[in-house]
């Protein structure tokens, strides 16, 4: 399976941004988004089931980042709204089992896409 992330740029505080993540090679994977700013451990951001019926976020995006998938189903979109300075670093797609996406311990993973936010 690959990972393709796209969408990443210049933000600013209160305003959004759109991440897509594209899967080629497999289907039926759960999907999710982590990111790592400079200097910090990775992060969960968000996590959906594989038919999109089950969604999950970190505490610090909930409210304001909606993750969902294609009707195709193997591209996952990140729709974060509300941006924050904090919200700067590199955003990771990962897939795999739903369980292991979560853990962060997903078998495949993106080239990651940097996002920053401008106060």
């Amino acid at each position: 399976v690959q990972l393709q992330a796209s969408g990443g740029g210049l933000g600013q505080a209160g305003g959004s941004l759109r991440l897509s993540c594209a899967a080629s090679g497999g289907t039926g994977y759960g999907m999710g988004w982590f990111r790592q700013a400079l200097g910090k451990e990775r992060e969960f951001v968000s996590a959906i089931s594989w038919n999109g019926g089950a969604t999950y976020y970190g505490d610090s995006v909930k409210g304001r980042f909606t993750i969902s998938r294609g009707s195709a189903k193997n591209t996952v979109f990140l729709q974060m709204n509300s941006l924050k300075p904090e919200d700067t670093a590199v955003y990771y797609c990962a897939a795999g089992t739903l369980s292991s996406v979560l853990a962060g311990t997903s078998d495949y993973w993106g080239q990651g896409t940097l996002v920053t936010v401008s106060s």
